[in-house]
């Protein structure tokens, strides 16, 4: 299946999401913090990212914006998963170069099928 990244300050989210991508096939590494999930888009290529926003340091958004930005990592597809369920932190995503938003906690059939759509372009 695909490597996935999750970009989670959140043990238990990070726990329970990794969960559901590895009952469904998908190989899955881990960042705690937006400094770390640029570093690991660049280093490990992985073929999705879930990008929570609120976090320590710079934010989901702010990563986002840098690697899908960056030409090593751009073609990266990245959803954003995160508690912000207004229209506006989905509008700001989008323009920071998120394929997709999901507001937590998913359900295993809407994680799924919308990583199954952005992997498919």
């Amino acid at each position: 299946m695909a490597l996935i990244l999750v970009v989670d300050d959140s043990p238990t989210i990070m726990s329970a999401t990794s969960k559901i991508l590895i009952t469904a096939g998908h190989e899955v590494i881990q960042a705690m913090n937006g400094d770390e999930g640029i570093a690991k888009a660049a280093s490990e290529k992985p073929d999705l990212i879930l990008m929570d926003v609120v976090m320590p340091g710079i934010n989901g958004f702010q990563a986002t914006r840098k690697i899908t930005t960056t030409p090593e990592t751009k073609h990266i597809p990245v959803i954003i998963l995160t508690t912000k369920d207004q229209e506006t932190d989905k509008v700001w995503a989008i323009r920071q170069g998120a394929k997709d938003y999901i507001v937590k906690p998913p359900s295993k059939e809407e994680l799924l099928s919308k990583i199954n759509s952005a992997l498919k372009g």
